[in-house]
């Protein structure tokens, strides 16, 4: 299976129209993850009476992380797909999906050992470190994972903002059909 390199299929009539659509399905795309990393979690209470804690506790963290990695993997692969369909567009159709754009420019996510690297995310390793200690110290992974999370579900709803903003404008407006 080849990855699409742009949004820009064969034979388009609207390239923008194109565009918007792919990063539309690509960012359901990665709430649909986030969800099912949260959704098993959520389940993971009813292993609890066959589970010990010393089991149940990382698997769910390592939920959490697996949900977030792929979604990070997916919002860099949005914003490569992105540029590389910009580039044989014209400038009046690169301004309308400059919105979208600014969206990668000024919510860039770190890569993924960033992120997994404690030393470089020193507020979320206190906060996890502060649960733990308050709660269980097998709770520090979990609270980690769950922040970074967090970070994923929160650039996925500002670039979510950002195309449903792009799609109203590009789209006729129904009261003009009229």
């Amino acid at each position: 299976m080849t990855k699409d390199k742009n949004y820009l299929t064969d034979p388009f009539d609207n390239s923008v129209a194109a565009i918007v659509k792919g990063i539309d399905r690509d960012v359901e795309r990665g709430e649909d993850v986030l969800m099912l990393g949260l959704g098993l979690v959520m389940l993971s209470s009813t292993f609890a009476p066959v589970a010990p804690p010393a089991v149940l506790l990382p698997l769910v963290a390592l939920t959490f992380a697996l949900s977030a990695g792929f979604a990070r993997i997916n919002y860099h692969n949005m914003e490569k797909k992105l540029s590389n369909s910009m580039a044989g567009l014209e400038q009046h159709e690169k301004i309308k999906l400059r919105p979208i754009a600014a969206v990668f420019a000024e919510y860039p996510m770190p890569p993924l050992a960033d992120s997994f690297n404690p030393l470089k995310n020193l507020k979320r390793t206190w906060k996890s470190a502060l649960g733990g200690i308050l709660i269980n110290p097998f709770w520090m992974p979990i609270f980690y994972m769950m922040g970074m999370q967090i970070h994923e579900e929160k650039n996925l709803g500002i670039l979510n903002r950002a195309v449903i903003d792009v799609e109203q404008k590009i789209s006729p407006s129904p009261t003009l059909m009229l």
